[in-house]
This record gives structure tokens, sequence and C-alpha cells, in this order.
């Protein structure tokens, strides 16, 4: 049965009108910033279960998709800011339990990579983006505080987890449980 052009753009069309989407950058992010957790928070954990001869390998990655990680974090702040925002729907508790798990992403998003720059710094490791560009270090060599960092570091990466949990379970309960078009928003 032969399709006329508009059958086939609506069959492809998005099931939301683009006011009720956020915004393509702010979209684009978001997922180019989970790649990224989920290629880095995997690499930090298995580091101490790999051979000695591949672990700097596996630093450099996780090291260098941190700092990239922090950076983009930052752009998508600012995009936060200034970005097109669909309207907020759902009782009020949902929003703000939505609204604190969200900040705190943010936060620990920021918080992991810049604890583990440093930490790597204070243990006396400046990092070489890719293996190729040097990153000036803030705070060189600096014993006393590297377990601190490391500590803070470790502890995010846990508490990330949890987020990420909660904000996928979040997914979840919209997209399956509800079926409302929460989760296309984003996509």
């Amino acid at each position: 049965m032969p399709t006329s052009p508009e059958t086939t753009s609506q069959t492809f069309a998005h099931p939301l009108a683009p006011e009720s989407r956020h915004a393509g950058t702010t979209r684009i992010l978001h997922w180019i910033i989970a790649a990224l957790v989920l290629a880095t928070w995997p690499l930090g954990y298995v580091i101490k279960f790999v051979k000695s001869d591949v672990s700097l390998d596996f630093y450099l990655l996780h090291e260098s998709f941190g700092f990239l990680l922090l950076w983009l974090m930052l752009v998508r702040v600012g995009n936060k800011l200034l970005a097109h925002k669909p309207a907020e729907e759902g009782p009020a508790l949902e929003r703000m339990a939505a609204a604190t798990v969200h900040g705190l992403l943010y936060l620990f998003l920021i918080i992991m990579p810049v604890s583990g720059f440093l930490a790597t710094n204070a243990h006396g490791f400046p990092l070489s983006w890719f293996g190729v560009i040097p990153v000036w270090s803030p705070i060189g060599k600096s014993p006393d505080i590297a377990g601190t960092l490391s500590a803070i570091h470790s502890w995010s990466a846990w508490v990330l987890l949890v987020l990420f949990a909660l904000h996928i379970g979040a997914v979840v309960f919209h997209h399956v449980l509800r079926r409302d078009p929460t989760l296309y928003k984003i996509l």
C-alpha cells in the first residue's frame, strides 16, 4: 500500500512536540555524559584487578575520560541555565525528588572528576590527557592530602552509582509503569 509523504513523516515523527522536549544541546550532552560515565566508572573500578603491565593504560583512559566528563559537566551546567526546558509535570513530591536527584547527579559528576584529578596530582602523577596533552597540576605532589582526595573520589563514585540507580529507577517507573512521555523528553 503506497504511503503519502504526510503519512511517512507522521510515522517517523517524534511522539512529543518540540516544545515538550529538552533542547537539542541538553539531549546531546545528556547522552554523551551518560556514555562517558558508563565507560569511566567501570574502568576506575576494575583498575585494581588488572595486571600491572596494563594498569597504567586503564588509569590513562579513566583519568582522561573523567577530565573530559568534568568539562562537559561544566558546559552542561551553563546549558541548563540557558536552554529550553519542558514544563514540569506530575505531583509536587515527584518533581522535588527529581530535582533533588538531578541536582545531586550534577554535583557529584563535578565532585568526582575534580577529586580524582586532584588526587592523582597529589599522589605525584600529573595528568597527560589521553597521553597527548599535559594538564597543569594546580596542587602538585601533596602526599598529606592525597589520601583524603582519593577517599572523596571513591565515596563519590558509590554515591554516583546510587544516584544513577535512582535515576534509572525513575525512568523505568515513568516509561514502563506509568507509560507517560517523560523518557521522550530527553530522546
